[in-house]
Protein backbone atom coordinates (compact mmCIF):
# COMPACT_ATOMS: atom_id res chain seq x y z
CA UNK A 1 0.00 0.00 0.00
CA UNK A 2 0.85 3.25 -0.86
CA UNK A 3 -0.53 6.91 0.07
CA UNK A 4 -0.55 9.48 -2.58
CA UNK A 5 -2.30 12.90 -2.44
CA UNK A 6 -1.38 16.72 -2.53
CA UNK A 7 -1.35 17.17 1.30
CA UNK A 8 -0.07 15.16 3.52
CA UNK A 9 -1.52 15.80 7.86
CA UNK A 10 0.04 13.92 10.42
CA UNK A 11 -2.32 14.65 13.44
CA UNK A 12 -6.03 15.23 13.50
CA UNK A 13 -6.60 17.99 16.55
CA UNK A 14 -8.00 21.38 15.74
CA UNK A 15 -4.71 22.58 13.34
CA UNK A 16 -4.97 19.13 11.50
CA UNK A 17 -8.20 19.31 10.62
CA UNK A 18 -9.08 22.81 9.89
CA UNK A 19 -5.88 22.46 7.42
CA UNK A 20 -7.69 19.90 5.70
CA UNK A 21 -10.80 21.49 5.51
CA UNK A 22 -9.23 24.39 3.77
CA UNK A 23 -6.73 22.59 1.90
CA UNK A 24 -9.35 20.56 0.14
CA UNK A 25 -10.57 23.32 -1.64
CA UNK A 26 -7.40 22.75 -3.58
CA UNK A 27 -6.37 19.14 -4.12
CA UNK A 28 -6.46 15.87 -2.11
CA UNK A 29 -5.60 15.43 1.24
CA UNK A 30 -4.42 12.44 3.61
CA UNK A 31 -4.59 12.57 6.84
CA UNK A 32 -2.94 10.54 8.92
CA UNK A 33 -3.60 9.56 12.83
CA UNK A 34 -1.95 7.87 15.81
CA UNK A 35 -5.42 7.02 17.37
CA UNK A 36 -9.19 7.41 16.55
CA UNK A 37 -9.61 10.94 14.44
CA UNK A 38 -11.20 12.25 17.85
CA UNK A 39 -8.25 11.49 19.89
CA UNK A 40 -6.24 14.28 20.58
CA UNK A 41 -5.30 17.22 23.25
CA UNK A 42 -7.87 19.01 21.11
CA UNK A 43 -10.82 16.47 22.48
CA UNK A 44 -9.66 17.44 25.55
CA UNK A 45 -9.17 21.13 26.12
CA UNK A 46 -12.01 22.85 28.47
CA UNK A 47 -11.67 26.72 28.31
CA UNK A 48 -12.61 27.59 25.18
CA UNK A 49 -11.33 29.80 22.20
CA UNK A 50 -10.02 33.48 23.13
CA UNK A 51 -11.46 36.25 20.61
CA UNK A 52 -12.35 39.94 20.38
CA UNK A 53 -16.43 39.34 19.82
CA UNK A 54 -17.41 42.36 22.10
CA UNK A 55 -17.51 45.74 20.70
CA UNK A 56 -16.17 46.18 24.53
CA UNK A 57 -13.23 44.49 23.95
CA UNK A 58 -10.14 45.49 21.40
CA UNK A 59 -7.79 43.65 19.09
CA UNK A 60 -5.20 46.00 21.15
CA UNK A 61 -6.32 44.80 24.68
CA UNK A 62 -6.31 40.84 23.40
CA UNK A 63 -2.59 41.71 21.97
CA UNK A 64 -1.29 43.25 25.01
CA UNK A 65 -2.72 40.43 27.70
CA UNK A 66 -0.94 37.79 25.02
CA UNK A 67 2.48 39.79 24.83
CA UNK A 68 2.22 40.30 28.81
CA UNK A 69 1.63 36.31 29.10
CA UNK A 70 4.60 35.71 26.65
CA UNK A 71 6.42 37.66 29.09
CA UNK A 72 8.96 39.56 26.63
CA UNK A 73 9.07 36.68 23.91
CA UNK A 74 6.09 36.84 21.82
CA UNK A 75 6.73 38.19 17.91
CA UNK A 76 4.49 41.36 18.22
CA UNK A 77 3.23 40.97 14.74
CA UNK A 78 2.56 37.31 14.83
CA UNK A 79 0.30 37.98 17.86
CA UNK A 80 -1.10 41.15 15.84
CA UNK A 81 -2.35 38.83 13.16
CA UNK A 82 -3.20 36.05 15.41
CA UNK A 83 -5.39 37.91 17.47
CA UNK A 84 -7.05 39.74 14.64
CA UNK A 85 -8.20 36.99 12.42
CA UNK A 86 -9.90 35.49 16.09
CA UNK A 87 -13.30 36.55 15.02
CA UNK A 88 -13.35 35.41 11.98
CA UNK A 89 -12.32 31.90 12.70
CA UNK A 90 -15.08 31.62 15.13
CA UNK A 91 -17.38 32.39 12.19
CA UNK A 92 -16.28 29.42 10.11
CA UNK A 93 -16.16 27.10 12.79
CA UNK A 94 -19.75 28.22 12.81
CA UNK A 95 -20.32 28.25 9.79
CA UNK A 96 -19.39 24.30 9.76
CA UNK A 97 -21.89 23.22 12.68
CA UNK A 98 -20.29 24.32 15.70
CA UNK A 99 -22.27 25.02 18.72
CA UNK A 100 -21.10 27.12 21.59
CA UNK A 101 -22.86 28.64 24.83
CA UNK A 102 -24.71 31.70 24.15
CA UNK A 103 -25.86 34.74 26.18
CA UNK A 104 -28.95 34.95 24.46
CA UNK A 105 -30.15 33.61 20.41
CA UNK A 106 -27.73 34.77 18.29
CA UNK A 107 -25.04 36.29 20.87
CA UNK A 108 -22.38 33.94 21.98
CA UNK A 109 -21.56 33.97 25.59
CA UNK A 110 -18.05 35.15 26.75
CA UNK A 111 -16.02 33.42 29.25
CA UNK A 112 -13.29 35.36 30.89
CA UNK A 113 -10.04 33.75 32.18
CA UNK A 114 -6.69 34.25 34.36
CA UNK A 115 -4.26 37.20 32.38
CA UNK A 116 -7.43 38.34 30.47
CA UNK A 117 -8.71 41.83 30.78
CA UNK A 118 -11.88 41.35 28.96
CA UNK A 119 -14.50 38.01 28.80
CA UNK A 120 -13.72 37.38 25.70
CA UNK A 121 -13.30 33.23 25.70
CA UNK A 122 -16.20 31.74 23.64
CA UNK A 123 -16.89 27.87 24.91
CA UNK A 124 -19.00 25.17 24.74
CA UNK A 125 -19.93 24.16 28.23
CA UNK A 126 -16.29 23.37 29.66
CA UNK A 127 -16.24 21.17 26.97
CA UNK A 128 -14.86 23.55 24.24
CA UNK A 129 -12.47 20.95 22.79
CA UNK A 130 -15.12 17.99 22.16
CA UNK A 131 -17.45 20.00 21.04
CA UNK A 132 -14.38 21.77 17.76
CA UNK A 133 -13.62 18.38 17.14
CA UNK A 134 -17.08 16.42 16.85
CA UNK A 135 -17.80 19.88 13.75
CA UNK A 136 -14.27 19.55 12.62
CA UNK A 137 -14.59 15.67 12.19
CA UNK A 138 -18.12 15.87 10.59
CA UNK A 139 -17.32 18.20 8.58
CA UNK A 140 -14.07 16.58 7.27
CA UNK A 141 -16.00 13.13 6.70
CA UNK A 142 -18.15 15.13 4.49
CA UNK A 143 -15.13 15.87 1.78
CA UNK A 144 -14.67 13.65 -0.92
CA UNK A 145 -11.15 15.00 -1.26
CA UNK A 146 -9.99 13.88 2.11
CA UNK A 147 -8.85 10.76 2.89
CA UNK A 148 -8.56 9.60 6.88
CA UNK A 149 -6.27 7.03 8.15
CA UNK A 150 -7.20 6.26 11.93
CA UNK A 151 -4.32 4.17 13.74
CA UNK A 152 -1.37 5.09 11.39
CA UNK A 153 1.61 6.44 12.90
CA UNK A 154 4.01 8.60 11.35
CA UNK A 155 7.20 7.12 12.02
CA UNK A 156 10.17 9.57 10.28
CA UNK A 157 9.37 12.19 7.59
CA UNK A 158 11.17 11.79 3.92
CA UNK A 159 13.55 14.45 3.12
CA UNK A 160 15.99 14.75 0.17
CA UNK A 161 19.43 15.89 0.22
CA UNK A 162 18.17 19.59 -1.11
CA UNK A 163 16.44 19.29 2.86
CA UNK A 164 12.34 19.54 0.66
CA UNK A 165 10.43 17.14 2.37
CA UNK A 166 8.07 14.77 0.46
CA UNK A 167 6.19 13.23 3.07
CA UNK A 168 6.26 10.15 5.66
CA UNK A 169 7.03 6.65 6.61
CA UNK A 170 3.95 5.98 8.33
CA UNK A 171 3.25 2.84 10.49
CA UNK A 172 -0.52 0.73 10.58
CA UNK A 173 -0.11 0.30 13.98
CA UNK A 174 -3.38 -2.38 13.40
CA UNK A 175 -0.99 -4.39 10.66
CA UNK A 176 2.82 -3.20 11.42
CA UNK A 177 2.86 -2.66 7.67
CA UNK A 178 5.24 0.26 7.28
CA UNK A 179 3.72 2.99 4.06
CA UNK A 180 5.23 5.71 2.27
CA UNK A 181 2.84 8.39 1.95
CA UNK A 182 3.91 11.21 -0.73
CA UNK A 183 2.78 14.56 -1.12
CA UNK A 184 4.00 17.91 -2.34
CA UNK A 185 3.02 19.93 1.18
CA UNK A 186 2.94 18.08 4.31
CA UNK A 187 1.70 19.85 7.80
CA UNK A 188 2.96 18.57 11.18
CA UNK A 189 -0.05 18.98 13.19
CA UNK A 190 0.98 16.51 16.39
CA UNK A 191 0.13 18.79 19.14
CA UNK A 192 2.48 18.97 21.92
CA UNK A 193 4.83 16.65 24.22
CA UNK A 194 2.72 16.54 27.53
CA UNK A 195 3.73 12.70 28.46
CA UNK A 196 7.39 13.39 28.48
CA UNK A 197 6.70 14.25 32.27
CA UNK A 198 5.38 12.11 35.15
CA UNK A 199 2.42 14.48 35.48
CA UNK A 200 0.29 16.03 32.78
CA UNK A 201 -3.29 16.75 31.60
CA UNK A 202 -2.35 15.37 28.31
CA UNK A 203 -3.58 12.22 26.88
CA UNK A 204 -0.97 9.09 26.19
CA UNK A 205 -1.03 10.26 22.27
CA UNK A 206 0.86 13.74 23.33
CA UNK A 207 4.43 12.07 22.77
CA UNK A 208 5.69 14.83 20.92
CA UNK A 209 6.19 13.20 17.67
CA UNK A 210 6.12 15.80 15.12
CA UNK A 211 9.15 17.79 17.05
CA UNK A 212 11.07 14.63 17.12
CA UNK A 213 10.47 13.91 13.74
CA UNK A 214 11.07 17.20 12.35
CA UNK A 215 14.28 17.82 14.20
CA UNK A 216 15.62 14.22 12.82
CA UNK A 217 15.15 15.62 9.47
CA UNK A 218 16.94 18.70 9.79
CA UNK A 219 14.45 21.19 11.07
CA UNK A 220 15.27 24.18 13.90
CA UNK A 221 12.92 23.85 16.90
CA UNK A 222 12.99 26.85 19.29
CA UNK A 223 11.82 27.72 22.89
CA UNK A 224 11.51 23.88 23.97
CA UNK A 225 12.21 24.99 27.59
CA UNK A 226 9.08 26.79 28.31
CA UNK A 227 6.15 24.08 29.42
CA UNK A 228 3.35 25.47 30.54
CA UNK A 229 2.38 23.62 33.75
CA UNK A 230 -1.55 24.00 34.15
CA UNK A 231 -2.14 24.73 37.93
CA UNK A 232 -5.20 23.29 38.60
CA UNK A 233 -5.51 19.43 37.82
CA UNK A 234 -7.30 17.19 39.48
CA UNK A 235 -5.77 15.61 42.34
CA UNK A 236 -6.65 11.72 41.92
CA UNK A 237 -3.83 9.00 42.94
CA UNK A 238 -5.67 6.36 41.44
CA UNK A 239 -7.65 7.78 38.47
CA UNK A 240 -6.67 9.06 34.61
CA UNK A 241 -5.62 12.60 34.88
CA UNK A 242 -8.02 15.10 34.61
CA UNK A 243 -8.22 18.93 33.76
CA UNK A 244 -10.18 21.77 36.07
CA UNK A 245 -10.38 24.34 33.77
CA UNK A 246 -8.92 27.73 34.39
CA UNK A 247 -12.37 28.65 33.53
CA UNK A 248 -13.93 28.35 36.53
CA UNK A 249 -11.29 30.06 38.53
CA UNK A 250 -12.65 32.96 36.16
CA UNK A 251 -16.13 32.06 37.10
CA UNK A 252 -15.30 32.86 40.69
CA UNK A 253 -13.55 29.87 42.17
CA UNK A 254 -10.99 30.29 44.49
CA UNK A 255 -7.37 28.36 45.91
CA UNK A 256 -7.16 27.60 49.37
CA UNK A 257 -4.66 25.39 51.14
CA UNK A 258 -5.84 22.99 53.63
CA UNK A 259 -7.14 25.25 56.32
CA UNK A 260 -9.45 27.30 53.55
CA UNK A 261 -7.24 29.92 53.53
CA UNK A 262 -6.19 32.24 49.75
CA UNK A 263 -2.59 31.75 49.29
CA UNK A 264 -2.27 33.29 45.63
CA UNK A 265 -4.26 35.64 43.20
CA UNK A 266 -6.44 33.37 41.61
CA UNK A 267 -6.49 35.02 37.85
CA UNK A 268 -2.67 35.48 37.74
CA UNK A 269 -1.25 33.84 34.97
CA UNK A 270 -0.42 29.89 35.10
CA UNK A 271 3.17 30.02 35.63
CA UNK A 272 2.50 32.30 38.91
CA UNK A 273 -0.21 30.32 40.02
CA UNK A 274 1.99 27.09 39.60
CA UNK A 275 5.11 28.72 41.56
CA UNK A 276 2.49 29.46 44.11
CA UNK A 277 1.04 26.35 44.83
CA UNK A 278 4.33 24.62 44.58
CA UNK A 279 5.50 26.69 47.52
CA UNK A 280 2.50 26.13 49.31
CA UNK A 281 2.59 22.81 49.01
CA UNK A 282 6.24 22.71 49.85
CA UNK A 283 5.93 25.16 53.21
CA UNK A 284 2.68 22.58 54.57
CA UNK A 285 3.59 19.42 53.54
CA UNK A 286 0.48 18.82 51.77
CA UNK A 287 0.83 16.52 48.71
CA UNK A 288 -2.56 19.05 47.16
CA UNK A 289 -4.07 22.55 47.22
CA UNK A 290 -7.81 23.17 46.35
CA UNK A 291 -9.87 24.85 44.61
CA UNK A 292 -12.87 26.67 46.30
CA UNK A 293 -16.11 26.67 43.82
CA UNK A 294 -18.89 26.69 46.82
CA UNK A 295 -19.72 30.78 46.85
CA UNK A 296 -21.21 30.56 43.80
CA UNK A 297 -25.05 29.60 42.88
CA UNK A 298 -24.99 25.87 43.15
CA UNK A 299 -27.81 24.93 40.32
CA UNK A 300 -25.30 27.91 37.84
CA UNK A 301 -22.30 26.42 38.71
CA UNK A 302 -23.75 22.44 37.55
CA UNK A 303 -25.03 24.40 34.87
CA UNK A 304 -21.72 26.07 33.89
CA UNK A 305 -19.18 23.54 34.27
CA UNK A 306 -21.96 20.21 33.82
CA UNK A 307 -18.33 17.94 32.85
CA UNK A 308 -16.29 18.49 35.89
CA UNK A 309 -19.54 18.71 37.94
CA UNK A 310 -19.96 15.31 37.01
CA UNK A 311 -16.43 13.67 37.15
CA UNK A 312 -15.96 15.54 40.63
CA UNK A 313 -19.08 13.69 41.84
CA UNK A 314 -17.80 10.10 40.41
CA UNK A 315 -15.12 10.01 42.82
CA UNK A 316 -17.34 11.46 45.66
CA UNK A 317 -16.71 15.38 45.33
CA UNK A 318 -19.84 17.60 45.38
CA UNK A 319 -17.91 20.60 43.67
CA UNK A 320 -20.83 22.54 44.66
CA UNK A 321 -20.34 21.94 48.56
CA UNK A 322 -16.96 21.10 49.25
CA UNK A 323 -13.52 22.06 47.24
CA UNK A 324 -11.55 19.94 44.58
CA UNK A 325 -7.83 18.94 45.29
CA UNK A 326 -5.86 20.43 43.11
CA UNK A 327 -1.89 20.07 41.47
CA UNK A 328 -0.20 21.72 38.82
CA UNK A 329 0.56 19.13 35.64
CA UNK A 330 2.31 19.11 32.37
CA UNK A 331 -0.14 20.86 30.01
CA UNK A 332 1.48 23.06 27.09
CA UNK A 333 4.62 22.79 25.28
CA UNK A 334 5.19 26.59 24.11
CA UNK A 335 7.92 25.96 22.04
CA UNK A 336 8.03 23.56 18.67
CA UNK A 337 9.10 23.56 15.23
CA UNK A 338 10.52 26.97 14.12
CA UNK A 339 7.95 28.62 11.50
CA UNK A 340 7.21 31.50 9.85
CA UNK A 341 3.45 33.50 9.70
CA UNK A 342 2.25 30.95 7.50
CA UNK A 343 3.73 27.36 9.13
CA UNK A 344 6.81 27.30 7.37
CA UNK A 345 9.72 25.44 8.66
CA UNK A 346 12.66 25.71 7.27
CA UNK A 347 12.36 22.44 5.24
CA UNK A 348 10.65 23.46 2.10
CA UNK A 349 7.02 21.35 1.26
CA UNK A 350 7.35 20.97 5.04
CA UNK A 351 4.68 23.31 7.66
CA UNK A 352 3.72 22.92 11.45
CA UNK A 353 0.67 24.54 13.29
CA UNK A 354 -1.10 24.35 16.93
CA UNK A 355 1.24 22.92 19.72
CA UNK A 356 4.22 21.18 17.75
CA UNK A 357 5.40 24.62 16.02
CA UNK A 358 7.15 27.54 17.75
CA UNK A 359 5.24 30.34 15.93
CA UNK A 360 6.39 33.64 17.82
CA UNK A 361 2.73 33.67 18.99
CA UNK A 362 2.89 31.85 22.27
CA UNK A 363 6.31 33.35 23.78
CA UNK A 364 7.61 32.52 27.02
CA UNK A 365 4.53 31.12 28.45
CA UNK A 366 0.60 31.25 26.84
CA UNK A 367 -2.06 33.12 27.52
CA UNK A 368 -5.17 30.52 28.88
CA UNK A 369 -7.77 29.76 25.62
CA UNK A 370 -5.40 31.10 23.00
CA UNK A 371 -4.19 27.57 21.97
CA UNK A 372 -7.24 26.66 19.69
CA UNK A 373 -7.02 30.26 18.70
CA UNK A 374 -3.45 29.39 17.22
CA UNK A 375 -4.17 26.26 15.94
CA UNK A 376 -6.99 27.37 13.80
CA UNK A 377 -5.49 30.91 12.05
CA UNK A 378 -2.03 28.76 11.40
CA UNK A 379 -4.10 25.76 9.85
CA UNK A 380 -5.74 28.41 8.28
CA UNK A 381 -2.75 30.12 6.92
CA UNK A 382 -0.95 27.20 5.92
CA UNK A 383 -3.17 26.05 3.79
CA UNK A 384 -3.48 29.51 1.54
CA UNK A 385 -0.01 29.07 1.08
CA UNK A 386 0.89 26.38 0.52
CA UNK A 387 -0.09 24.63 -3.36
CA UNK A 388 0.13 21.56 -4.94
CA UNK A 389 3.60 21.22 -6.40
CA UNK A 390 4.90 18.08 -7.36
CA UNK A 391 8.95 17.54 -7.66
CA UNK A 392 10.96 15.42 -8.30
CA UNK A 393 13.24 13.31 -5.49
CA UNK A 394 16.85 14.74 -5.20
CA UNK A 395 17.32 11.80 -3.18
CA UNK A 396 15.86 11.17 0.01
CA UNK A 397 17.27 10.40 3.32
CA UNK A 398 17.29 7.31 5.17
CA UNK A 399 15.27 4.35 3.72
CA UNK A 400 12.54 2.54 4.68
CA UNK A 401 12.52 0.80 7.89
CA UNK A 402 12.92 -2.56 7.85
CA UNK A 403 11.46 -5.40 9.38
CA UNK A 404 13.89 -7.78 11.64
CA UNK A 405 13.29 -9.55 14.85
CA UNK A 406 12.01 -7.59 17.70
CA UNK A 407 13.89 -6.95 20.82
CA UNK A 408 12.74 -8.33 24.58
CA UNK A 409 12.32 -4.90 26.13
CA UNK A 410 10.47 -2.81 29.17
CA UNK A 411 9.65 0.17 27.18
CA UNK A 412 7.11 1.12 29.80
CA UNK A 413 9.71 1.02 32.88
CA UNK A 414 11.66 2.98 30.38
CA UNK A 415 9.05 5.13 29.35
CA UNK A 416 8.19 6.23 33.40
CA UNK A 417 12.14 6.72 34.25
CA UNK A 418 12.35 8.93 31.71
CA UNK A 419 9.10 10.90 32.43
CA UNK A 420 9.79 10.78 36.62
CA UNK A 421 13.50 12.45 35.59
CA UNK A 422 12.01 14.74 34.07
CA UNK A 423 9.41 15.86 36.63
CA UNK A 424 11.80 15.98 38.98
CA UNK A 425 14.95 18.13 37.25
CA UNK A 426 13.11 19.86 34.49
CA UNK A 427 9.50 20.64 36.35
CA UNK A 428 8.00 23.51 37.53
CA UNK A 429 11.16 25.12 39.61
CA UNK A 430 14.92 23.94 38.31
CA UNK A 431 17.91 24.61 39.01
CA UNK A 432 21.59 24.56 37.43
CA UNK A 433 21.99 21.22 39.18
CA UNK A 434 19.62 19.02 38.33
CA UNK A 435 19.17 20.75 34.60
CA UNK A 436 23.00 19.15 33.80
CA UNK A 437 21.99 15.94 35.61
CA UNK A 438 18.90 15.78 33.59
CA UNK A 439 21.17 16.93 29.99
CA UNK A 440 23.78 13.97 30.70
CA UNK A 441 20.29 11.34 31.59
CA UNK A 442 18.06 12.38 28.89
CA UNK A 443 20.86 12.19 26.07
CA UNK A 444 22.49 8.81 27.75
CA UNK A 445 18.74 7.56 27.85
CA UNK A 446 17.83 8.90 24.40
CA UNK A 447 21.03 6.99 22.76
CA UNK A 448 20.27 3.75 24.40
CA UNK A 449 16.77 4.29 22.66
CA UNK A 450 18.06 4.88 20.15
CA UNK A 451 20.48 1.73 19.65
CA UNK A 452 17.21 -0.50 21.05
CA UNK A 453 15.23 1.47 17.76
CA UNK A 454 17.91 1.02 15.63
CA UNK A 455 17.02 -2.04 12.98
CA UNK A 456 14.08 -2.69 14.54
CA UNK A 457 10.51 -2.83 13.02
CA UNK A 458 9.10 0.21 13.84
CA UNK A 459 6.39 -0.91 16.66
CA UNK A 460 3.79 1.83 18.03
CA UNK A 461 5.29 2.12 21.73
CA UNK A 462 8.99 2.08 20.43
CA UNK A 463 8.59 5.02 18.12
CA UNK A 464 6.69 7.00 20.88
CA UNK A 465 9.56 6.05 23.75
CA UNK A 466 11.74 7.30 20.72
CA UNK A 467 10.23 10.32 20.30
CA UNK A 468 9.54 11.41 23.52
CA UNK A 469 13.04 10.56 24.62
CA UNK A 470 14.57 12.85 21.77
CA UNK A 471 11.94 15.82 23.06
CA UNK A 472 12.93 15.25 26.73
CA UNK A 473 17.04 15.70 25.45
CA UNK A 474 15.78 18.96 23.67
CA UNK A 475 14.35 20.54 26.91
CA UNK A 476 16.68 19.99 28.76
CA UNK A 477 19.20 21.44 26.72
CA UNK A 478 17.58 24.35 26.26
CA UNK A 479 16.31 24.77 29.74
CA UNK A 480 20.15 24.81 30.54
CA UNK A 481 21.21 27.25 28.16
CA UNK A 482 18.50 29.71 29.60
CA UNK A 483 20.30 31.63 32.45
CA UNK A 484 17.35 33.34 34.17
CA UNK A 485 13.69 33.02 34.72
CA UNK A 486 10.89 33.57 32.31
CA UNK A 487 7.63 32.63 31.77
CA UNK A 488 7.44 28.91 32.29
CA UNK A 489 11.03 28.42 32.83
CA UNK A 490 11.44 29.13 36.51
CA UNK A 491 15.54 28.70 37.67
CA UNK A 492 16.28 28.65 41.06
CA UNK A 493 19.60 29.81 40.62
CA UNK A 494 18.88 32.75 38.54
CA UNK A 495 15.54 33.95 40.06
CA UNK A 496 15.77 37.31 38.36
CA UNK A 497 13.96 38.13 34.56
CA UNK A 498 16.90 38.97 32.30
CA UNK A 499 16.17 41.16 29.59
CA UNK A 500 20.04 42.68 28.22
CA UNK A 501 20.89 38.70 27.45
CA UNK A 502 18.18 36.62 27.42
CA UNK A 503 15.35 38.51 26.00
CA UNK A 504 15.53 35.94 22.44
CA UNK A 505 13.97 32.93 21.41
CA UNK A 506 16.41 29.21 22.09
CA UNK A 507 16.78 27.90 18.93
CA UNK A 508 18.51 24.69 17.98
CA UNK A 509 19.64 23.79 14.49
CA UNK A 510 17.87 20.66 13.12
CA UNK A 511 20.47 16.75 13.71
CA UNK A 512 20.84 16.40 10.09
CA UNK A 513 21.74 20.02 9.14
CA UNK A 514 24.86 19.32 11.02
CA UNK A 515 24.47 19.30 14.87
Amino acid sequence: MKIDADYLIMGSGVAGLFFAIKAAEHGSVAVVTKRERRESNTQYAQGGIAAVIDERDSFASHVADTLLAGDGLCDRAIAEAVVSEGPEVVRELLAIGAVFNEERPGELALGREGGHAHARVVHADDTTGREVTRALVRAVEGLPQVALYDHHLAVDLIVDEARRCHGAWVLDTQTGAVIEARASATLLATGGCGQVFLHTTNPRVASGDGVAMAWRAGAGVGNMEFTQFHPTMLYDPDGPSFLVSEALRGYGAVLVNGRGEAFTESLKTRDVVSRAIVAQMQESGAECVYLDATAGDAAATRRRFPNIYRHCLGIGIDMTKEPIPVVPAAHYMCGGVCTDAYGQTDLAGLYAAGEVAMSGFQGANRLASNSLLEGLVFARRAAAHARPDPVEFAGVAGEQPTAVASAVDDLEEQRQALRRLMWEEVGIVRNGRGLELACVETKRMAGEIETLCDGLAPEAERVQLRNLATVAELIARSARQRLESRGTHYNSDYPERDDARWQRPTLLVGHQAGH
